[in-house]
């Protein structure tokens, strides 16, 4: 009995760790987008001035829609209370770090960026498998 109690415990911390990582890339590629939607931010990856209409209505309804997204991980993993605290803290760190990286490495945000989404949507739905 003991047993199956652990092993409930551990599954539930991995949900958790799930959930924190799916938000935290989620969290990222969503504001790469709002920020790669600005012209200043577009200018130094692509050479052009202003982003084009279209694109930035692409970047931004991708922006919000993958912050939701993490939003509804934190919730689901770690319930209204403390997936709002952890959700706002990650949304802190996720922008220091698309901050941080637009401004010496931008190239390399958008390879973070590419490789952050699918990893959040995939956790996205191991989470909801799970649980």
């Amino acid at each position: 009995m003991q047993a199956c109690a652990c092993w409930q415990r551990e599954a539930r911390n991995v949900v958790v760790l799930i959930a924190t990582l799916t938000a935290f890339s989620l969290l990222f590629a969503g504001m790469s987008g709002l920020s790669l939607a600005m012209d200043r931010h577009y200018e130094q990856l692509t050479e052009q001035r202003e982003v084009p209409a279209r694109r930035r209505l692409q970047l931004r309804s991708l922006g919000w829609i993958l912050l939701l997204l993490s939003l509804t991980a934190c919730l689901q993993g770690w319930g209204v209370a403390v997936g709002l605290t952890l959700w706002c803290g990650l949304l802190t760190l996720a922008a220091l770090g698309v901050a941080c990286s637009l401004s010496y490495i931008p190239k390399l945000t958008v390879a973070l960026t590419i490789v952050a989404m699918p990893l959040g949507l995939l956790g996205l739905g191991l989470q909801w498998i799970c649980g």
